[in-house]
C-alpha cells in the first residue's frame, strides 16, 4: 500500500514545471510503483497556451478548477472545460488547451510515465521506461 500527498512532494523531483513555464505538475503515481498507470495533479496558468500530442500515451483528465478551451486539432472541435469536465484522449488527438483561469486537473497516463518527462517541439512526451 502506497499513501502519500501532492503536498508532501511539492519541490521533490516529482514536481516538475515544463520548460515551456505554461504548467507545473505533482506526480503522485509513476511507472516505477508498477501499477500501470501514473497519476497527476496539473495545473495550467490563465493566459498560456500549450499545444500537445500524446503520441505514445493514453491520458484521461479530471478539471476538479478553474476553465479552459480545449480544441481537438484533428476535428477543430472546440470544448469548454470546467470543473466536473472529463475528456479522454484515446485516439492520441492533437490537441490545444486554451486557459482562461488557472486550470487544475487530476491525469492518468498509460502507460505510466517516469516522471521526467515534459513535452518535445511537437507537444509529445517521449515513451521512457524506468531501468528494472
Amino acid at each position: 500500500m502506497i499513501v502519500r500527498s501532492f503536498k508532501e512532494i511539492e519541490g521533490t523531483d516529482r514536481h516538475v514545471k515544463s520548460a515551456s513555464g505554461t504548467w507545473e505538475s505533482k506526480r503522485i503515481v509513476l511507472a516505477k510503483e508498477k501499477v500501470g498507470f501514473s497519476l497527476h495533479e496539473t495545473i495550467l496558468y490563465a493566459g498560456t497556451e500549450t499545444s500537445m500530442w500524446y503520441a505514445n500515451h493514453i491520458e484521461a483528465v479530471v478539471c476538479t478548477k478553474g476553465e479552459a478551451e480545449l480544441t481537438d486539432r484533428e476535428t477543430g472541435k472546440t470544448y469548454t472545460i470546467t470543473p466536473g469536465t472529463m475528456y479522454l484522449l484515446n485516439g492520441h488527438e492533437r490537441h490545444t488547451l486554451k486557459v482562461k483561469e488557472d486550470f487544475h486537473c487530476l491525469c492518468v497516463f498509460n502507460p505510466p510515465v517516469t516522471g521526467r518527462e515534459d513535452h518535445d517541439e511537437n507537444g509529445v512526451y517521449p515513451l521512457l521506461t524506468e531501468e528494472v
